[in-house]
């Protein structure tokens, strides 16, 4: 799409009230549902003036360099990049953490995930938490940051994501107190964790069915790393996985939590129990009502386990089962 505005010198006295009229009918133009607010947002990211003083002192004037600052952020926004991505951060649990096009910009409801791995384990002051797929890093510095004595291990395949995640962790002062490992799913874990050593194993894995992938809003399916987001067929190919890797990790008495897709929750909840290794202790529903978190206990014996890379100790689990 392209997106024609004013340039500086087609105006008299540049302003910030010219400035944001033009990047207000630029964003309504290309179909942005908020461009009043989000002009304000873009103004303020590379003028420092808060909205409100944007509204105030519009007769404020603006340098060519602000003015052409602001044009290329309102082009990239109007072609409907995320803003999040335009902006280069994005706030989750009270914390404002770094987001690229590598990363999955983070949703409220996985808040879901930090707040009942904290409620698990804030009696256990040598709990050890996995998070799979950690992305921007942004639930396993929550945890950690609620955490202050718990050993945390970050795993996501992307060595892209990885350093997002490495500088979000340095940002808010944790970054000696999370491990971080490349790799597929738990893989990484086999020469690091013990079996059955850890506590919680938490997840927001992709869950988008194939069917609905080009259903998505453009800001998601043209920017946001399909990784991340698509789950195979059915939306469930990551949650089978972990299902078969995760007991060789759990404590009897551990649990896995694994943020699902819209009617989801049952299915994920079924195999579980059905392969024999987890009771569902748990489903816990988002502010729109929707079940986005399966809450899954280990038991204490199951059936013979997958193996996820880990020969050694899943014999040795396989042995006392």
């Amino acid at each position: 799409m392209t997106v024609r505005g004013l340039g500086i010198a087609d105006v008299p006295v540049p302003t910030v009230g010219l400035l944001l009229a033009e990047a207000e009918g630029c964003l309504k133009e290309a179909g942005i549902e908020q461009p009043t607010l989000e002009s304000a947002w873009l103004l303020e990211h590379v003028l420092d003036l808060s909205p409100l003083k944007q509204r105030v002192k519009p007769e404020r004037q603006v340098t060519a360099a602000e003015w052409t600052s602001v044009q290329a952020l309102v082009a990239r926004r109007a072609n409907r990049e995320p803003l999040q991505y335009v902006l280069g951060t994005q706030e989750f649990c009270g914390r404002e953490f770094r987001v690229t096009p590598s990363v999955l910009i983070p949703r409220p409801e996985s808040a879901l995930l930090v707040e009942e791995t904290v409620r698990r384990c804030k009696e256990n002051f040598r709990a050890t938490v996995v998070e799979v797929g950690t992305g921007s890093g942004c639930l396993a510095v929550s945890v950690a940051a609620a955490l202050p004595t718990a050993r945390v291990l970050a795993i996501d395949v992307s060595p892209e994501a990885l350093a997002v995640a490495r500088v979000n962790m340095v940002q808010h002062g944790v970054e000696g107190r999370i491990e971080c490992f490349c790799g597929d799913l738990l893989s990484p874990l086999w020469e690091h964790i013990p079996a059955n050593q850890v506590d919680v194993i938490l997840s927001n894995p992709p869950y988008i069915e194939e069917s609905d992938w080009m259903t998505l809003q453009p800001e998601v399916r043209c920017f946001e790393p399909r990784l991340a987001l698509a789950g195979g067929r059915d939306g469930m190919d990551l949650h089978r996985r972990l299902l078969q890797q995760a007991p060789a990790y759990l404590k009897p008495g551990g649990v896995l939590l694994m943020e699902v897709g819209f009617g989801q929750a049952d299915s994920v909840c079924r195999q579980a129990e059905g392969g024999g290794w987890f009771r569902t202790c748990d489903v816990l529903r988002d502010e729109g009502g929707i079940d986005r978190v399966v809450c899954l206990e280990r038991k204490s014996g199951g059936l013979k386990l997958q193996s996820c890379g880990a020969p050694t100790q899943l014999a040795e689990l396989n042995r006392h089962s």
